[in-house]
């Protein structure tokens, strides 16, 4: 997960939920990205608040994506800390082979170890996927008409299908092997040339891993209760099981609560809450 200063509730609140339904949460590590202006007030919220969790800090060099960020639909989506997802290969241990990564607006509501053990059947990312979304929707007109960006997802194992990048099953080792970061970035440089997207970090990953991704039951990632990115409307859940709720979209729950504004599916984010008391930063 990615620690800064205006999602610290959230993060902290889905480490909780983590643990509370884990049946060995000391067998759990966390890995925790941050950059260096507040990390070490971050790290001291984190060991404050979880005394005994087995964690480790790592520091972001936003310069390696200050060139290469372009303006999205929401300013959240633009912030440097939202593409260190891209680089976790690089920023964790080689020793690391395998890893959740988690969006830091979300809670877990059954056992991790689950999620953990899913089979990757030899793809290097594992995410559940959404086919029944608009693929053409997530890239602009001047990417559908250029065959040269067409031409990227001939080849995949199926049709590309749309999948949320704040919950990822990751093989590092194969990562690194297959030199992702770099065809990552290699997105990111023609994004800023010929703004062929509207939606932050997200695009690039469905450019490079949509038809090759080891699906998921939907029940790891019931996004979208945070509405959409331009007005955070109240959403309501998927049909199905639940094993996570993900509050992707504009709508944070902590913010909803405290406006004395909350959607109904925010009472189960609420029990979660370590920091109902004023927190050490603000999140305006």
């Amino acid at each position: 997960m990615t620690l800064d200063t205006a999602y610290l509730r959230g993060s902290i609140a889905g480490v909780y939920s983590i643990l509370h339904h884990a049946t060995c949460p000391e067998n759990i590590v966390f890995h925790f990205i941050t950059t260096h202006s507040h990390g070490a007030k971050l790290t001291r919220a984190i060991t404050a608040t979880f005394p005994y969790l087995n964690f480790h800090v790592y520091y972001f060099n936003t310069n390696l994506v200050k060139g290469k960020i372009s303006s999205s639909i929401r300013r959240a989506l633009d912030q440097p800390l939202n593409y260190a997802r891209i680089y976790l290969a690089d920023l964790l241990p080689a020793g690391v082979r395998r890893i959740i990564y988690f969006d830091s607006d979300l809670i877990v509501v059954d056992d991790v170890i689950n999620l953990w053990s899913i089979n990757l059947r030899g793809h290097v990312l594992g995410a559940p996927e959404y086919c029944h979304a608009n693929f053409t929707n997530y890239f602009t007109s001047k990417f559908w008409s250029n065959p040269v960006f067409t031409a990227s997802f001939k080849g995949r194992s199926r049709n590309p299908c749309y999948f949320n990048t704040g919950v990822m099953v990751i093989d590092l080792w194969k990562w690194r092997e297959g030199k992702y970061t770099e065809k990552l970035e290699h997105w990111m440089r023609i994004q800023k040339r010929y703004r062929i997207y509207e939606l932050g970090s997200l695009p690039p990953f469905l450019l490079v891993f949509s038809g090759d991704v080891e699906g998921m039951e939907h029940r790891w990632n019931q996004h979208g209760l945070g509405g959409d990115n331009l007005e955070g409307l109240c959403r309501a859940l998927h049909p199905g099981p639940v094993s996570l709720l993900h509050w992707s979209g504009k709508g944070k729950p902590w913010l909803r609560i405290d406006s004395k504004k909350p959607c109904p599916l925010d009472s189960l984010w609420a029990p979660y809450d370590l920091f109902r008391y004023p927190s050490l930063f603000s999140d305006s």
